[in-house]
């Protein structure tokens, strides 16, 4: 176990180092759930979403869970960069674990996220946002672990590829029903009742509806219940596949 905690982090140090090098990259991915919030927020202020808390507390959390959903599913690409530059090949050759080789790259991917869900809120505080201080941080704990488990499957995708041109599409056609059917802009409730039924096939929609209640401050509820349940069990399937794909990769 202390073998793994260590180089864990010192794969996770490799590569927090690289982002904080990367000042564009630390705040480029806010970027479009920010658009959404300057442009889409304000369209949304008098519309009865939801029964329980303001139009922000419905889209945030949408927004937060955006920023891992489209993020975290394109942390991949860097594994292809680094295949064709000879890294990965170099690493197999090492005594360095292989579930450490998949943890440090996401952890340092969910604490970069994190990061920019913290300013995504600030700037949802400024214009309008009330929610309750545990729910904000509930919240980031689901951008946390959902990044865990995006980028474990982006990772495991990103090894079995050779060219950004195979990665690219199938990631985009992944992310885009994921992001429909799981009521990220708006409550899949106010759709038509096949489509509502529909989204609760998506894993996705469990987080939305989680974080949402979290952030009017109905922490027990069973859809937080719910939430936490499909979160870690997605995530440990992923990490599980994630260093699998490693270890095949170093056979």
């Amino acid at each position: 176990m202390s073998a793994l905690l260590s180089d864990t982090a010192l794969i996770f140090g490799r590569y927090a180092r690289q982002t904080l090098r990367s000042k564009l990259q630390m705040l480029f991915g806010v970027l479009m759930p920010l658009l959404y919030l300057l442009f889409f927020g304000p369209l949304l202020t008098d519309l009865p979403l939801s029964s329980e808390g303001s139009s922000w507390q419905v889209l945030v959390p949408g927004l937060l869970l955006q920023l891992a959903l489209f993020g975290a599913s394109f942390c991949g690409f860097g594994i292809i960069v680094e295949k064709q530059y000879g890294v990965v090949e170099r690493m197999r050759v090492t005594p360095v674990s292989r579930l450490a080789l998949l943890l440090g790259r996401v952890l340092r991917d969910a604490l970069l996220f994190v990061f920019q869900a913290a300013l995504l809120v600030g700037a949802a505080l400024v214009m309008g946002l009330r929610a309750p201080l545990p729910g904000i941080l509930i919240g980031f704990a689901f951008v946390a672990v959902l990044t865990v488990a995006l980028a474990s499957l982006s990772y495991t995708l990103a090894m079995k590829v050779s060219t950004p041109q195979e990665f690219g599409p199938v990631i985009n056609s992944l992310t885009m029903p994921s992001m429909l059917l799981s009521g990220l802009m708006l409550p899949m409730s106010l759709g038509p009742g096949w489509l509502d039924a529909l989204s609760h096939l998506m894993p996705f929609r469990y987080l939305v509806d989680a974080v949402r209640a979290a952030f009017v401050g109905a922490y027990s509820s069973p859809a937080v219940l719910y939430g936490v349940l499909v979160a870690l069990g997605f995530a440990a399937l992923s990490v599980i596949f994630g260093t699998r794909a490693f270890r095949k990769a170093a056979a």
